[in-house]
Protein backbone atom coordinates (compact mmCIF):
# COMPACT_ATOMS: atom_id res chain seq x y z
CA UNK A 1 0.00 0.00 0.00
CA UNK A 2 2.88 2.37 0.77
CA UNK A 3 4.39 1.94 -2.69
CA UNK A 4 1.01 2.87 -4.19
CA UNK A 5 0.78 6.07 -2.12
CA UNK A 6 4.39 6.92 -3.00
CA UNK A 7 3.72 6.39 -6.71
CA UNK A 8 0.42 8.32 -6.75
CA UNK A 9 2.08 11.71 -7.47
CA UNK A 10 3.83 10.15 -10.48
CA UNK A 11 0.54 8.84 -11.88
CA UNK A 12 -1.13 12.21 -11.31
CA UNK A 13 1.72 14.09 -13.03
CA UNK A 14 1.56 11.69 -15.97
CA UNK A 15 -2.21 12.17 -16.29
CA UNK A 16 -1.86 15.96 -16.19
CA UNK A 17 0.88 15.92 -18.83
CA UNK A 18 -1.27 13.88 -21.20
CA UNK A 19 -4.24 16.22 -20.66
CA UNK A 20 -2.19 19.31 -21.58
CA UNK A 21 -2.48 20.52 -25.16
CA UNK A 22 0.33 19.64 -27.54
CA UNK A 23 3.23 22.08 -27.70
CA UNK A 24 2.52 25.00 -30.01
CA UNK A 25 5.75 26.78 -29.14
CA UNK A 26 8.11 27.42 -32.01
CA UNK A 27 8.45 29.30 -35.27
CA UNK A 28 5.44 29.28 -37.61
CA UNK A 29 4.95 30.41 -41.23
CA UNK A 30 1.61 32.18 -41.65
CA UNK A 31 -0.89 30.83 -44.17
CA UNK A 32 -0.27 33.71 -46.59
CA UNK A 33 3.51 33.08 -46.39
CA UNK A 34 4.10 36.76 -45.59
CA UNK A 35 5.53 36.34 -42.11
CA UNK A 36 7.02 34.14 -39.43
CA UNK A 37 5.56 34.17 -35.92
CA UNK A 38 7.56 33.01 -32.90
CA UNK A 39 5.33 31.47 -30.21
CA UNK A 40 7.01 31.32 -26.80
CA UNK A 41 6.20 31.59 -23.10
CA UNK A 42 5.50 35.02 -21.65
CA UNK A 43 5.19 34.32 -17.97
CA UNK A 44 2.85 31.36 -17.47
CA UNK A 45 1.04 32.10 -20.74
CA UNK A 46 2.06 31.87 -24.40
CA UNK A 47 2.53 34.82 -26.75
CA UNK A 48 3.49 35.20 -30.39
CA UNK A 49 5.49 37.96 -32.07
CA UNK A 50 6.36 38.61 -35.70
CA UNK A 51 9.89 37.23 -36.07
CA UNK A 52 10.33 37.90 -39.78
CA UNK A 53 8.43 39.80 -42.45
CA UNK A 54 8.60 37.88 -45.72
CA UNK A 55 6.56 40.41 -47.71
CA UNK A 56 9.25 42.66 -49.20
CA UNK A 57 7.01 44.45 -51.68
CA UNK A 58 7.25 48.24 -51.79
CA UNK A 59 3.73 48.71 -50.42
CA UNK A 60 4.17 46.32 -47.47
CA UNK A 61 3.75 48.37 -44.27
CA UNK A 62 6.80 48.64 -42.01
CA UNK A 63 4.79 49.92 -39.04
CA UNK A 64 1.46 49.09 -37.37
CA UNK A 65 -0.38 51.72 -39.47
CA UNK A 66 -3.85 50.17 -39.06
CA UNK A 67 -3.81 50.14 -35.25
CA UNK A 68 -6.95 51.84 -33.85
CA UNK A 69 -4.77 53.58 -31.25
CA UNK A 70 -2.90 56.40 -33.05
CA UNK A 71 -0.09 56.23 -30.44
CA UNK A 72 0.70 52.63 -31.54
CA UNK A 73 0.78 53.20 -35.30
CA UNK A 74 4.52 53.84 -35.27
CA UNK A 75 5.36 50.38 -33.83
CA UNK A 76 7.52 48.29 -36.13
CA UNK A 77 5.86 45.23 -37.66
CA UNK A 78 8.98 43.18 -36.87
CA UNK A 79 8.66 42.13 -33.22
CA UNK A 80 4.99 43.12 -33.07
CA UNK A 81 2.96 41.02 -30.58
CA UNK A 82 0.17 39.29 -32.55
CA UNK A 83 -0.78 36.50 -30.10
CA UNK A 84 -1.26 37.39 -26.44
CA UNK A 85 -2.42 35.75 -23.25
CA UNK A 86 -2.78 32.19 -24.54
CA UNK A 87 -3.50 29.65 -21.84
CA UNK A 88 -4.10 25.93 -21.94
CA UNK A 89 -7.73 24.90 -22.22
CA UNK A 90 -7.81 21.14 -22.62
CA UNK A 91 -6.67 20.14 -26.11
CA UNK A 92 -6.07 23.71 -27.34
CA UNK A 93 -4.87 27.16 -26.25
CA UNK A 94 -7.09 30.23 -26.01
CA UNK A 95 -6.18 33.91 -25.96
CA UNK A 96 -6.27 36.98 -28.26
CA UNK A 97 -4.94 37.45 -31.77
CA UNK A 98 -4.13 40.80 -33.36
CA UNK A 99 -4.28 41.25 -37.13
CA UNK A 100 -1.93 44.06 -38.21
CA UNK A 101 -3.54 44.10 -41.68
CA UNK A 102 -6.86 45.28 -40.23
CA UNK A 103 -5.85 46.60 -36.81
CA UNK A 104 -8.43 44.34 -35.15
CA UNK A 105 -8.11 41.91 -32.23
CA UNK A 106 -10.03 38.66 -31.93
CA UNK A 107 -10.78 35.94 -29.39
CA UNK A 108 -8.60 33.16 -30.68
CA UNK A 109 -7.62 29.53 -30.27
CA UNK A 110 -4.52 27.60 -31.27
CA UNK A 111 -4.70 23.87 -31.92
CA UNK A 112 -2.22 21.46 -33.45
CA UNK A 113 -3.57 19.50 -36.41
CA UNK A 114 -2.66 15.84 -36.88
CA UNK A 115 -0.33 16.78 -39.74
CA UNK A 116 1.69 19.06 -37.43
CA UNK A 117 0.27 22.31 -38.78
CA UNK A 118 -1.25 24.87 -36.44
CA UNK A 119 -4.92 25.83 -36.67
CA UNK A 120 -5.25 29.49 -35.69
CA UNK A 121 -8.90 30.51 -35.28
CA UNK A 122 -10.26 33.96 -34.54
CA UNK A 123 -13.84 34.87 -33.68
CA UNK A 124 -16.07 37.93 -33.48
CA UNK A 125 -19.34 37.04 -31.76
CA UNK A 126 -20.24 33.70 -33.34
CA UNK A 127 -18.42 34.18 -36.67
CA UNK A 128 -15.05 32.42 -36.75
CA UNK A 129 -12.34 32.04 -39.36
CA UNK A 130 -9.30 29.78 -39.30
CA UNK A 131 -5.86 29.78 -40.82
CA UNK A 132 -3.37 26.94 -41.17
CA UNK A 133 0.19 27.84 -40.16
CA UNK A 134 3.19 25.61 -40.92
CA UNK A 135 5.99 24.93 -38.44
CA UNK A 136 9.43 26.08 -39.58
CA UNK A 137 12.09 23.51 -38.74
Amino acid sequence: MRWFLAALPLFAASALASAAPAAVQGLWLTDDHKGLVQIAPCGRLLCGTIAKVADTSANAPKTDIHNPDPRLRGRAILGLPVLTGFESSGSYWKGRAYDPKSGKSYRSTLELNRDGSLKVSGCILFICESQRWTRVR
